[in-house]
């Protein structure tokens, strides 16, 4: 008889939510306090180049902070595949680090998930950039997994849909509609 994986839960704060890529047995809306979510890091692969770099969602530590998402439990059996998959997926550069980070629940219960957070020691770092210089690049670059606005656009759209307010998010989505006509 094998060993038996405790569950893996992996909390989605951006494209998790609507891409997760493993298979989920469940997913609950949750908190992590302390983090943030934010366009804090420059793209050169999925979402922009090395030329032209777009921004990506990553959770950034503020105190007050709390970010609301969603936190999966991945399929019993697919722990270690989907952990491959995601440090493939999340780790192409060292501007994220991984980490077990505590989530709160809506029902309440307290888990422990993984999450991808900023390392802001690296290049790739640029918290604190106005949200009107943000929706400037957003709508204009474009990386691997396509153009970066519709990464904006489909976050906002699900997170609308799940009932989390992100008035940031809401704001840059709607932004970005107007430069990108």
């Amino acid at each position: 008889m094998g060993v038996r994986m405790e569950a893996l839960w992996v909390f989605g704060y951006g494209s998790l939510i609507w891409d997760p890529g493993f298979p989920v047995a469940e997913q609950r809306i949750a908190r992590a306090w302390g983090w943030r979510r934010s366009f804090c890091m420059r793209s050169i692969h999925h979402r922009g180049s090395v030329a032209a770099p777009g921004l990506v969602l990553a959770l950034d530590a503020g105190e007050g902070a709390a970010c609301d998402g969603v936190v999966f439990r991945v399929a019993a059996g697919e722990e270690a595949a989907t952990l491959q998959a995601l440090r493939e997926r999340e780790l192409i550069s060292s501007a994220y680090v991984e980490r077990q980070i505590p989530v709160t629940c809506a029902d309440g219960d307290t888990l422990s998930a993984l999450a991808y957070v900023i390392e802001r020691h690296h290049p790739q770092y640029c918290g604190g950039l106005p949200l009107e210089e943000q929706a400037e690049i957003i709508a204009r670059a474009t990386g691997g997994r396509g153009p970066n606005r519709d990464y904006l656009w489909s976050t906002a759209a699900h997170l609308e849909a799940l009932g989390i307010a992100d008035p940031d998010l809401g704001w840059l989505a709607a932004r970005v509609r107007e430069i990108s006509r």
